[in-house]
């Protein structure tokens, strides 16, 4: 998948240091209508690639209205259920950038919740290693597809990476799909 947050790079395709020029981080298709692109074209946005959507929700992406209408309105009900109000595109990019982003540091905002609350789909640290929360199963990221499964703690407390909106994007009954890795779980 593909992600956009904004111009990034310079004319020589170099990155800076920004890491972001908007708040609506969104999650592309990485096909859509026949359009083609030069990866890094001088003053486009920048492309950002995921291995799958859990990956760029545990980012903070959100699925883009336009290549991924589909997939956006069932992100958006579900936004709508876990937030108990009608799911607008501004206010969902608010409420996920102050969830995702250390203002003066700009690290990666992490929270805590016990193992046996979290949805399918969540990313949580594990002995330091992000991995993808699946059922009973704890899948390990790699930047080629998931590593070998293991067990998922049953109590305690995770560390974890995914925003806590899409978190409850998550347990409000959203499917983010998933690399072919994870064998069409």
């Amino acid at each position: 998948m593909m992600g956009n947050r904004g111009i990034l790079h310079d004319a020589q395709r170099r990155l800076g240091t920004a890491r972001w020029r908007h708040k609506a981080w969104v999650c592309c298709a990485l096909s859509f209508k026949g359009r083609q692109r030069k990866v890094m074209t001088p003053g486009t946005y920048t492309e950002l690639f995921f291995l799958d959507e859990a990956v760029a929700m545990a980012a903070g992406h959100r699925p883009c209205a336009e290549c991924r209408r589909a997939d956006y309105t069932r992100f958006a009900r579900a936004w709508a259920t876990a937030a108990g109000q009608p799911a607008r595109a501004p206010g969902m990019d608010a409420a996920l950038h102050a969830a995702r982003i250390t203002p003066r540091t700009r690290d990666q905002l992490r929270h805590r919740a016990d193992w046996a609350d979290l949805p399918d789909g969540a990313f949580a640290l594990d002995g330091g290693h992000a991995c993808l929360v699946h059922g009973r199963t704890l899948y390990p990221f790699t930047v080629s597809g998931y590593g070998k499964p293991r067990a998922r703690p049953a109590t305690g407390r995770a560390l974890i990476c995914t925003p806590a909106p899409m978190v409850d994007v998550l347990r409000a009954g959203y499917g983010p799909r998933l690399h072919p890795s994870m064998g069409g779980a």
